[in-house]
């Protein structure tokens, strides 16, 4: 399993600039440090060259190095290194020193400047110095070269570096550990928060404490304590439903036990008749309960599960009007369809959207008087427009801000209804991010126009 662990993800990117940077800084001192030890010896080196210009002579036309004591100690005062040196000429060649001392081209060179240059020699790396001696008496080109082995210089270069360093090691190993603290200490309110979540009870939908809390640790408290309360909303809600479906349940149901008791005690056929018909009458009123508090539940956004899919808003709505058509003729009323004649394409739930045409026709024919008119109406345009149109008592203008709450019913109304089924054409309403409008019929005392505008 990957590791995400954003304290290791911190640290570790925190520590590659410092690791970078450690590694750029040695690799710079290293090159300077070799530069300047280089510049040192070879300065010495030079030196010992030099002084050996001194000890050149001519004699007889005849080239010849005279090396006194103290030239001598020049090449012996270096103990950890030794030194080695040749002195030659164009004709001559060896004049003095070791004959097999290596040394560079001599005639192809410039020899304004001293040549340095490295070689191996009796099992050793050798640093080597190549100067001309600048003699107008000398018959032909004289050479001096001077070489000494390399231990020395590694040593100190060696010294200078370790001495560079260390310090650096160190100062890298105590950021490491004050980033370490640092990051730990600076995730303390992100750990402290995971206590106080892992502490809580399921129940306990409070608001968490922001008390010593970053501001970037904050915007996720925030954030939580706003889902907190969301579902301390729904919670509540959800308990209120509860509770009002239970009150509602147990009204019909006392109605059946009372209704089964008066046919209990009942001795012929004709008395129990009263009670069958009102066992009747509380058994439609429970179904009729149950099937809207499932279909209440099933189109809660708590239970978003329904996949919106392409339909069209017409033949759907004329399949439904023809069903309630028969159940409109039982009260003499006229149910009409009215849209156009083409196709009106929607993203929607057709389950849902049935239900919600079912509860809306449904109450314009129950609120509807004997021989009256329903309009069913489709609109298209940017937004597909469904309007249901009754020519009942109407809604008050007071009621209106609460008829879509469960379980709400209108003051002096005699339905049978049980005040889930605007409740439940609000929420697939809002399900399908449409707006539902009610308003009075154009030019009417009576009646209601309800009005649904979809998006496409």
């Amino acid at each position: 399993m990957t590791d995400n662990s954003l304290q290791r993800i911190i640290i570790i990117r925190l520590l590659i600039p410092v690791i970078c940077f450690l590694l750029i800084e040695t690799t710079v001192s290293y090159w300077v440090t070799i530069h300047y030890v280089d510049k040192t010896h070879d300065s010495a080196l030079l030196e010992s060259a030099q002084s050996l210009k001194q000890e050149i002579k001519i004699h007889d036309g005849k080239i010849y190095a005279e090396l006194s004591q103290n030239a001598l100690e020049i090449f012996t005062w270096n103990t950890a290194d030794k030194t080695y040196f040749k002195v030659t000429s164009k004709h001559q060649g060896v004049i003095a020193g070791n004959k097999d001392l290596p040394t560079p081209k001599l005639y192809d060179a410039d020899w304004s400047q001293p040549i340095f240059s490295n070689k191996h020699f009796n099992k050793q790396d050798i640093h080597i110095v190549s100067i001309r001696v600048k003699n107008k008496n000398l018959p032909e080109p004289v050479y001096i070269h001077v070489a000494e082995t390399i231990k020395q210089r590694n040593a100190m270069t060696t010294d200078i570096l370790l001495a560079d360093l260390v310090p650096q090691l160190l100062f890298t190993l105590l950021i490491s550990l004050y980033l370490f603290k640092g990051v730990i200490r600076g995730l303390s309110p992100l750990h402290h928060l995971t206590d106080q979540l892992a502490q809580r009870s399921p129940n306990n939908l409070s608001p968490l404490t922001e008390s010593h809390v970053v501001t970037e640790v904050s915007a996720l408290t925030n954030t939580i304590n706003q889902l907190l309360a969301r579902l301390s909303e729904a919670s509540a809600t959800q308990q209120r439903f509860i509770s009002n479906a239970a009150h509602q349940l147990r009204t019909p149901l006392a109605g059946l036990k009372l209704q089964s008791e008066v046919a209990l005690r009942a001795q012929d056929i004709d008395s129990i008749k009263p009670s069958l018909q009102q066992m009747q009458n509380s058994t439609d009123r429970l179904t009729h309960l149950i099937t809207q508090l499932l279909t209440l539940a099933r189109s809660s956004p708590i239970e978003n599960n329904h996949p919106l899919e392409h339909l069209d808003l017409h033949q759907l709505v004329r399949e439904v009007c023809i069903n309630w058509v028969p159940v409109a003729l039982k009260k003499n009323q006229d149910l009409s369809f009215d849209a156009p004649e083409q196709e009106i394409w929607i993203r929607g739930d057709a389950v849902l959207l049935k239900e919600l045409l079912t509860n809306l026709i449904d109450n314009a024919i129950i609120y509807s008087p004997e021989s009256s008119a329903i309009m069913v109406k489709l609109l298209t345009g940017e937004q597909p427009c469904l309007m249901i149109e009754d020519n009942g008592p109407g809604i008050p203008l007071a009621e209106q801000a609460h008829i879509f709450e469960r379980f709400y019913r209108i003051q002096g109304n005699q339905g049978i209804g049980c005040g889930l089924g605007l409740a439940i054409v609000k929420e697939i309403v809002d399900l399908h991010h449409a707006h539902i409008q009610i308003k009075p019929r154009a030019n009417q005392q009576t009646g209601v126009l309800i009005q649904i505008n979809f998006t496409l």
